[in-house]
């Protein structure tokens, strides 16, 4: 396999279930503007991968003048993972910028949510390299199936709801925001891509977690299993429960809270005599 073939895979093979998508996410949350610098970021596994493609596509063939950077932290990756990441730059045409952490040893001696330390460092290691690189936005790898995982979690989890967004501003960070291109992509059309070019990338590569097998017993895991199961009985269940966050009915909810600012339905309940 080569360069040219995966490119036009994206382009041709794939383009109405990746390609398309990916523009429409782009465009629908305005995440890409004239001037920008994204720090595209490559954990080494499929979704982040497909990403930088579909960025340099976007660069290559779309009317938005921006830059990027091609950025991927080693948070303690064994040599045989880091080589892989390497070698498949390499194959797509990509000239990475690899920093080194530690994320790894310090969430190996975490015994409770080890992967939520994890992303969260991840992510203040990632912003604070962007900005070192004169980036203004970081781009990550999340898709659909992130955002409908997202939204399960938090309502049986966290006793709320809320969802993955598409795009946000970093609190820790001035001027610099995260975008999630590939919002509305599927995760089984990106195996599908995966499996049609024959590509072999990363799954998590945390040395916790492969010890622990913590992948046959996380939230998330459960969460995919439990959309297969709703799926089996309204095949759009998956789209269903996505769509609910563009359509909420404030009059129907019993409160809501932007900010510190806190909303029940009594409040201005006998007003609607």
């Amino acid at each position: 396999m080569n360069n040219e073939v995966i490119e036009r895979s994206i382009i041709k093979t794939y383009r109405k279930e990746i390609w398309a998508r990916f523009v429409k996410g782009v465009k629908d949350f305005d995440m890409i503007r004239d001037g920008d610098k994204v720090a595209v970021c490559i954990s080494g596994g499929k979704d982040s991968f497909l990403l930088a493609k579909c960025m340099q596509e976007l660069k290559r063939h779309g009317k938005i003048n921006f830059d990027m950077v091609f950025l991927c932290m080693n948070p303690g990756y064994a040599d045989k993972n880091l080589e892989l990441i390497k070698s498949n730059a390499k194959l797509m045409n990509m000239d990475l910028h690899i920093f080194e952490t530690d994320i790894f040893s310090v969430v190996s001696e975490q015994k409770t949510s080890p992967c939520y330390l994890c992303a969260r460092m991840r992510r203040g290691y990632l912003y604070h390299e962007a900005k070192k690189l004169g980036c203004n936005k970081i781009a990550l790898g999340h898709h659909f199936d992130d955002v409908v995982e997202t939204i399960l979690l938090s309502m049986l989890y966290a006793s709320e709801y809320k969802t993955m967004m598409p795009k946000l501003h970093s609190d820790n960070f001035e001027n610099m925001e995260l975008i999630r291109p590939m919002y509305y992509i599927r995760e089984h059309d990106i195996k599908r891509w995966v499996n049609g070019n024959n590509l072999t990338f990363l799954n998590c590569a945390c040395k916790f977690t492969e010890k622990e097998n913590y992948e046959n017993k996380s939230k998330r895991k459960e969460m995919k299993e439990l959309i297969a199961y709703l799926k089996k009985l309204n095949p759009n269940a998956d789209y269903n429960i996505f769509k609910t966050t563009f359509d909420i009915n404030l009059n129907t909810v019993l409160g809501y809270h932007k900010g510190e600012e806190e909303y029940s339905f009594l409040d201005d309940y006998d007003t609607k005599k």
